[in-house]
């Protein structure tokens, strides 16, 4: 099994490693991010679980280990995330499924760590 609360740490020490060698593109990709993911006609928590259903159908790891983390922080609840996870597996099939149990495996990483 992954361990999704380390590569979430690690991920954004390499992501402010290449904010020092591309401060332009990393500024850029944190406005969007932010910008996105701000409440709208959508609240954050809905447009994480957008993402990490996204992150599922497309089979990235690192955008799971992120979008699960953010998705709770933004209130996101474990039936929530499994109706995510459901919905992902519709649009992307088999390989989605296999990705999903990574999301829900994600999942019970971060609520072990009080998150």
């Amino acid at each position: 099994m992954k361990d999704f609360p380390g590569q979430y740490r690690e991920l954004n020490n390499w992501m402010e490693k290449l904010g020092t060698k591309m401060p332009k593109v990393m500024a850029g990709f944190g406005a969007l991010h932010e910008a996105s993911i701000q409440s709208g006609a959508l609240d954050s928590k809905t447009k994480e679980l957008i993402a990490l259903g996204i992150a599922i159908t497309v089979r990235c790891d690192g955008c799971i280990a992120f979008h699960v983390h953010d998705a709770m922080q933004a209130g996101a609840n474990e039936a929530e995330i499994a109706e995510t996870v459901s919905v992902a597996i519709l649009m992307g099939g088999g390989p989605s499924v296999v990705y999903g149990i990574e999301a829900m495996q994600a999942l019970e990483q971060y609520q072990a760590q009080g998150l």
